[in-house]
């Protein structure tokens, strides 16, 4: 590939999957399995099928602007699924102030339908991953999440996402941020220099 520089990749998470971010588990510190970066900040669940309101969670990472961010003593779930305070891009830990009574899985729903890629100049690169249960539309705008669209990938439903990308990219003079119209599009990776 021409005039590669250090490349890196976000996903693009949108929908809601409670065990996206940790499987089912009894442990103290849930084993975490997507842990981002997310282009889109996403909402933090927390899922159990059993009274879990005795116990405290401590969930650390970054919040939508890619600040690190904490959020301490969170009270666990009463078998339902709890939004966790804030947007989040990524997710370092999430640890239990106890001995978990039943499985918590950690997930995610609605996930904000704009992020941002890179917000300096960058190349997108390439892109994989498959669509969700229904039809979207994904722009990659210049200079903002409103700016011009210098990439537009139309996605039908559960279909496979590998768009030809030539080998030098599209550039994204003013940084490159992202829009989502339409329905579920989850775990689209996108890959730019940064």
């Amino acid at each position: 590939m021409a005039n590669v520089s250090s490349v890196k990749s976000k996903r693009i998470l949108y929908g809601t999957d409670t065990d996206a971010i940790s499987i089912s588990g009894t442990a103290t510190t849930l084993v975490l399995i997507d842990t981002g970066p997310w282009i889109n900040p996403q909402t933090v669940t927390l899922t159990s099928s059993a009274d879990n309101s005795g116990i405290t969670f401590d969930v650390v990472g970054k919040d939508a602007d890619g600040a690190s961010q904490t959020v301490s003593a969170f009270t666990g779930p009463d078998s339902t699924t709890e939004n966790v305070t804030g947007t989040w891009t990524e997710i370092t830990s999430i640890t239990a102030s106890g001995a978990i009574t039943t499985d918590i899985s950690a997930g995610v729903t609605a996930g904000l339908t704009t992020g941002t890629v890179f917000a300096g100049r960058t190349r997108i690169r390439g892109m994989n991953g498959v669509g969700g249960t229904g039809p979207a539309v994904l722009f990659f705008k210049n200079g903002s999440s409103t700016g011009s669209s210098k990439f537009v990938l139309d996605v039908d439903q559960a279909e496979a996402i590998a768009p030809y990308i030539p080998d030098n990219g599209v550039l994204f003079e003013d940084g490159a941020y992202f829009k989502m119209t339409g329905t579920a599009v989850i775990g689209v990776s996108v890959q730019y220099d940064g």
